[in-house]
């Protein structure tokens, strides 16, 4: 068995727009070891977020398309698959935390529906169950009270909060692979910490790999194993985050 869960070999997507065909993922390839890390930094527009679209097919349409290359998922490759196969691995095996929260949750449903929605849509349990399954979770992304806050709305929680809630309908269903797509853009310091934590410990029960996209180096530094840094849709740099040690002995600036 590979020791990577994804592996992308040059990816390229494209948008058809009113002035011609922009590319904005241009021949990438990376691979993620399982049980591992990847953080995928660089500035806004490079193609992160489109890269991660590409992997679990939520782009746009019909105005974008992956033009070339594959994306292999424990040797399926998902640009192939049937629409109906791969709903079955989206919100399943594969798991996303969306940007921004309160655009990403229905702000007409409660919490709990939202929950529900996401364990229905792959399994058959009765009411019991998903309700036991929804509390379990909320507990997990440590969120108190929940049996009232499934009862509660987004625009009735904190920012921290939606984030949580957005953590615990990704992990619902325990993918074997998350991807998180800035998932502490917009939150203060003290609860970025405290998402990037709890993401960790998460990952460390579940046994499952991450794809952390990121424009902040210090995150990555945080709790990445390794990093590819984007650059106008493409891959410039990929490495272990961890120095090499005969780097940090003969560097003045580690030494001090």
């Amino acid at each position: 068995m590979s020791n990577s869960i994804l592996q992308v070999e040059n990816l390229v997507t494209a948008f058809d727009t009113d002035t011609g065909r922009m590319t904005a993922v241009d021949g990438i390839s990376f691979e993620v070891p399982r049980g591992k890390t990847l953080g995928i930094v660089g500035e806004s527009g490079c193609g992160k977020s489109v890269t991660a679209f590409s992997i679990t097919r939520l782009l746009p349409q019909p105005h974008s398309k992956v033009l070339g290359g594959s994306i292999r998922f424990e040797g399926r490759d998902l640009a192939a698959l049937p629409v109906e196969e791969m709903q079955k691995i989206r919100g399943n095996d594969i798991s996303m935390i969306f940007q921004e929260p309160m655009t990403a949750l229905n702000p007409v449903q409660t919490v709990g529906k939202q929950l529900a929605e996401a364990i229905l849509l792959h399994t058959e349990c009765s009411k019991a169950d998903v309700l036991a399954r929804s509390i379990d979770m909320m507990k997990k992304v440590r969120i108190p009270a929940p049996e009232q806050r499934l009862n509660e709305y987004p625009h009735q929680l904190s920012g921290g909060m939606r984030q949580r809630v957005m953590i615990a309908m990704a992990l619902i269903n325990t993918p074997k692979l998350l991807i998180a797509d800035e998932p502490t853009t917009a939150l203060d310091v003290t609860v970025q910490a405290q998402i990037l934590e709890l993401i960790a410990d998460l990952q460390q029960e579940m046994g499952m790999s991450v794809i952390l996209i990121t424009h902040d180096l210090g995150v990555i530094a945080e709790v990445c194993d390794e990093v590819a840094v984007m650059y106008a849709g493409r891959i410039v740099e990929k490495a272990s985050v961890f120095a090499p040690k005969h780097f940090v002995e003969n560097c003045p600036i580690c030494v001090a």
